[in-house]
């Protein structure tokens, strides 16, 4: 290169498919944004991999034919699930005992209503975490 010629940087972007093997989806998550965080990318946006939905589709394919009878979910997901599916910033107040407060701003990546746990991206450490539902105190939007 001489010296009238700039050296120029050129971006690209990819799209890519990744399987990441752990105990559930939050811990794969944590792995792949971990992963990301500590690579050479400028930036990145997770698309999906947040898989919901699985028993619903298991029942529709054991009944063919029939229609699945809903089933309500506890109120008190009732306005957890609407602010991960509107993907929306909000901040949780969790008490992790003895005298152990957070004030956490996140979106919601998941709510286990069976194991009672949520999962939510921390946006100013960018980490993922899950806590218990009877830690949660409060969230704000």
């Amino acid at each position: 290169m001489n010296p009238t010629q700039s050296a120029r940087t050129n971006s690209y972007v990819f799209q890519v498919e990744l399987l990441i093997e752990s105990g559930n989806n939050g811990e794969a998550l944590e792995k792949l944004i971990k992963t990301l965080n500590q690579g050479a990318i400028t930036d990145y946006r997770i698309l999906n991999g947040i898989q919901l939905g699985q028993l619903i589709d298991q029942r529709k394919s054991e009944l063919p034919g029939r229609q699945p009878v809903p089933i309500a979910p506890p109120s008190g997901f009732d306005s957890i699930r609407a602010f991960m599916k509107s993907n929306k910033l909000i901040r949780l107040i969790v008490n992790k005992g003895l005298g152990i407060k957070l004030s956490i701003p996140c979106r919601i990546l998941n709510v286990d209503e069976d194991g009672n746990l949520i999962t939510v991206y921390h946006v100013d450490e960018k980490q993922v975490y899950t806590f218990r539902m009877n830690e949660i105190e409060d969230f704000q939007d």
